[in-house]
């Protein structure tokens, strides 16, 4: 299509109207179904006009008619013959007309024959394939939502950022293990839609529920994600009850049973980077109290820092753990536990990725209150930079 581009670019100075529609219908012959929409968008000939360039192609020489239209002949173009059509089509579509009560499709989608009914109804002889033609012309194009508002910015974002990463700096050279914590999304048990797509036979997609509703008997899957930045390593407990404080420092604890105390012997700090909210949260009596226990278990100084608010998505675990696990069962149905472990286990990546996967089937119930008392019996040191997203648990 590029040469055929090129080609009509030097011919079209050259060619009357009858030339370019019999050379365009002329490049259509012989080829495969939807040709004639691609050879009309690289040469600028009307669909209807190719068809009828191919029915003269099929015509004896004799049965055509010797007259050409002149140059600029036929129907005129509807921003031509009815200039007003352009401006009433932008009001109607313009940005600035949403927050106008009076605005005819303020409550309803712009569809072309939404459109098309509207410039019907201002006295506009039109259809809906003209408007579709206007807007383009007018720099319109389909447009989806873009996530990209964070909220509002807390004015230490930035500085927070830079802190989180000095700090684990700092903790790596000293061969201190530094760990990125997250709840992953809760996933339903059974027979259901998993998004994604995987090779299968054709026409033997697998079969799943029509409704996600769940299945009481299966449950759900609560998968807590621990990913070592230094170590290039991730560990996930599957909890089945729910996603409490509690639960999140069990998962952080499993992790270093498993992995982390076989990988740093001889630590005697652990960084923690998670975000504000959740299970692990900065405000979260309980998660604090928790991770005092583990501390006093462990004998680790537990250093925390917490992302600001609205930032998750820049937690480490998300792109370096998550996303992998999730392109790793993309498409297929998680079925049942092991299902799920054998397939989180068996993530990889070239970089050299190691995920270990456990099952957590213990009780961790809501409603824990921890007091006064017990919270400031806790041994917590904060930073000077925003104490209350950074701070150190000792034993």
């Amino acid at each position: 299509m590029e040469n055929l581009r090129e080609k009509f670019a030097v011919l079209m100075p050259h060619l009357d109207e009858k030339s370019r529609r019999l050379i365009a219908a002329a490049e259509t012959m012989g080829k495969g179904h939807g040709i004639k929409g691609e050879v009309s968008k690289t040469t600028g000939v009307s669909y209807r006009e190719i068809r009828r360039g191919l029915k003269e192609l099929q015509e004896t020489p004799e049965s055509k008619a010797n007259g050409i239209r002149k140059k600029g002949g036929g129907r005129k173009k509807k921003d031509i013959s009815d200039p007003a059509i352009l401006e009433d089509l932008k009001t109607l579509v313009e940005a600035s007309t949403r927050g106008d009560p009076c605005s005819p499709l303020l409550w309803t989608s712009k569809s072309l024959r939404k459109l098309e009914s509207e410039l019907k109804a201002r006295g506009h002889a039109t259809s809906y394939p003209t408007v579709g033609r206007l807007l383009e012309q007018m720099g319109y194009r389909l447009q989806v939502n873009r996530k990209v508002q964070e909220g509002a910015d807390h004015p230490d974002r930035n500085a927070q950022f830079e802190y989180i990463n000095m700090k684990a700096l700092k903790f790596q050279e000293a061969g201190q293990p530094v760990i990125s914590v997250d709840c992953k999304k809760h996933e339903l048990i059974g027979n259901y839609k998993n998004a994604g797509r995987e090779y299968h036979p054709q026409g033997e997609a697998p079969e799943v529920k029509d409704h996600d509703f769940i299945d009481k008997e299966l449950g759900k899957a609560i998968p807590y994600g621990i990913y070592d930045l230094l170590d290039n390593s991730g560990f996930v407990n599957i909890g089945i009850d729910h996603d409490t404080s509690v639960f999140a420092v069990e998962s952080i604890r499993s992790w270093w049973r498993c992995m982390g105390r076989k990988r740093y012997p001889e630590a005697q700090n652990l960084m923690i980077t998670a975000d504000c909210g959740g299970s692990n949260g900065y405000r979260r009596r309980l998660w604090k109290t928790e991770l005092a226990n583990l501390a006093h278990e462990t004998g680790l100084h537990i250093s925390v820092c917490h992302y600001p608010v609205g930032t998750s998505k820049w937690n480490k675990i998300e792109h370096r753990l998550f996303s992998h696990i999730t392109m790793n069962w993309r498409g297929r149905p998680l079925t049942s536990i092991d299902v799920i472990i054998n397939l989180i286990a068996s993530t990889s990546t070239n970089a050299g990725l190691k995920v270990e996967c456990s099952l957590d089937e213990g009780e961790y119930p809501h409603g824990i209150k921890v007091d006064d008392e017990e919270l400031e019996s806790i041994c917590i040191t904060k930073d000077d930079f925003h104490g209350e997203w950074n701070y150190t648990i000792s034993p």
